[in-house]
């Protein structure tokens, strides 16, 4: 018997348990709990991102309700009732949840297969919103599709498409991506491509969330540091641009870097002027949920882009945190999904989830700055939090998207197949 372990330990070493824990994955089909006692059951996917991610949808369906009860008053609303957004919400998330378990179920290599048509098909949506009388015109930009009561944001789709593209692009190009006409430029085409399609909607801001997308799978995706940063600065020159020949987008600029004068303060600077006494007000505890001034006609958009100002003036510096807090934990378990699924060699279902978290992070980062004002202002909402039936959609299945990427990482480190 001696002799039989001795051989064994000459084959294979000696075993060190504590050896797992360097690895970049766990490995093994159970796993001890906390008090070493019995072995626990992994879950199929990761429930606190779940957990996380209703959080979010539920404090923002209370907030989109505190922020809109009082818009009836309004004589431009007086035909609505003091629900009418809370309902209209309420059924976008009804219908995002049942998109977002479909979308859990599809296997990552069909979103793979899928990708460049996925993303022909919205560039097709983005067209098609441009036509006369069929495209939807609120505010002087014609963005959405009316379909019956509900109306459809094409530029929201475009965030996802252009995800799934970029993410298969890389892997396709891999072997070329030192070679700048090779394998950047095609891609770079296809975001001009969308970016002129959105910016004649106008669009700025998705094309601002859409081109960062890319930037960052390319930089993830191990693209030469010189051509990354050379495409970074082409980009940040064109939007310099954008905004120098654009009479309105200079007064943006101009209100942004003085708001409280009194040309820009009931002007370009309103919005932002608003939003600051908002989270002012709001001091540290806030003045309690339904206790906001600010959203009673004072603050445009406070149920969609401005939300969270009236998150600040109720919950105050203690809730605003807890926002941040929230969406850094959510951006780093997506991250740390995309780093499983890399070590796992599954690099575009790394790109993928590494994509879904630099597309909330940084539109949440542009919407709580604009709200702060540490940046100008721009039309983006609060992801998963905000009014806006399209963008909860398409935040939601993309979502479900990494829950799967992480239920076939954890299948796959299991010994099964996905």
């Amino acid at each position: 018997m001696s002799s039989l372990v001795q051989r064994f330990s000459a084959w294979f070493g000696t075993f060190n348990p504590s050896a797992l824990d360097l690895l970049p994955v766990r490995l093994g089909a159970t796993r001890r709990s906390a008090t070493g006692s019995a072995p626990t059951r992994v879950m199929g996917f990761d429930q606190p991102l779940v957990w996380v991610t209703l959080a979010l949808l539920l404090w923002g369906l209370v907030m989109v309700y505190s922020a809109s009860i009082a818009m009836p008053e309004n004589p431009r609303f007086a035909n609505y009732t003091h629900t009418y957004f809370l309902m209209r919400h309420t059924l976008w998330l009804v219908l995002a949840l049942i998109a977002a378990l479909l979308a859990f179920q599809v296997p990552i290599a069909t979103w793979e297969k899928s990708a460049r048509l996925l993303f022909l098909a919205s560039l097709l949506l983005l067209m098609v919103v441009l036509i006369p009388y069929v495209g939807k015109v609120v505010y002087g930009a014609r963005r959405w599709l009316p379909l019956g009561p509900l109306s459809f944001q094409p530029s929201e789709l475009a965030k996802f498409t252009v995800l799934l593209y970029a993410a298969d692009y890389m892997v396709r190009k891999m072997d070329v991506k030192e070679h700048f006409f090779r394998a950047v430029l095609p891609m770079g085409a296809s975001v001009v491509l969308v970016g002129s399609l959105l910016l004649a909607e106008p669009d700025m801001g998705a094309f601002m969330v859409i081109a960062v997308i890319a930037m960052g799978i390319l930089f993830l995706g191990g693209v030469n540091a010189r051509m990354f940063f050379l495409i970074a600065s082409v980009l940040l020159v064109a939007f310099i641009l954008m905004i120098a020949s654009s009479e309105w987008r200079r007064e943006r600029i101009f209100a942004y870097l003085d708001p409280w004068s009194e040309k820009n303060a009931l002007a370009k600077g309103y919005q932002l002027t608003h939003s600051l006494i908002a989270v002012g007000r709001g001091e540290i505890f806030g003045v309690g949920l339904g206790g906001s001034v600010e959203k009673l006609n004072w603050l445009p958009e406070a149920h969609t882009d401005f939300l969270l100002a009236v998150i600040g003036e109720e919950f105050g510096l203690v809730g605003v945190v807890c926002v941040i807090g929230l969406f850094f934990w959510l951006i780093r378990r997506m991250m740390h999904i995309g780093r499983q699924a890399i070590a796992l060699e599954r690099v575009f279902a790394g790109l993928v989830a590494q994509g879904v978290g630099i597309w909330v992070g940084f539109q949440a980062f542009i919407n709580m700055g604009v709200t702060l004002g540490a940046l100008p202002t721009k039309g983006l909402t609060l992801p998963l939090m905000s009014y806006g039936g399209s963008a909860i959609l398409m935040n939601l299945v993309a979502i479900a998207v990494v829950l799967r990427i992480d239920h076939e990482n954890r299948t796959l480190m299991h010994g099964g197949r996905v």
